[in-house]
């Protein structure tokens, strides 16, 4: 059997509103796969901020992609 070139699996859940943020940017540059695209928008992330790390004690749903009241680095303003 052949050796994935990408073993590791990342399994995300994305509100509708996030999924379709993805795919308008996948189809706008005609990727292939809606794993290139994320891919490549992690890639673009991590560029322009550099490698963020995570706060200390926080929770998945602190992050966003595609949400109202985030900061900077996608996660919820303190109400």
């Amino acid at each position: 059997m052949a050796e994935l070139e990408r073993p590791e699996r990342l399994q995300i859940m994305l509100s509708a509103d996030e999924l379709t943020a993805v795919e308008n940017f996948r189809f706008d540059r005609r990727m292939p796969s809606r794993a290139a695209a994320v891919r490549e928008l992690l890639r673009r992330g991590l560029a322009a901020e550099g490698f963020l790390l995570a706060d200390p004690g926080a929770k998945s749903q602190d992050y966003g992609v595609v949400s109202s009241g985030q900061d900077k680095n996608g996660r919820k303003g303190k109400r």
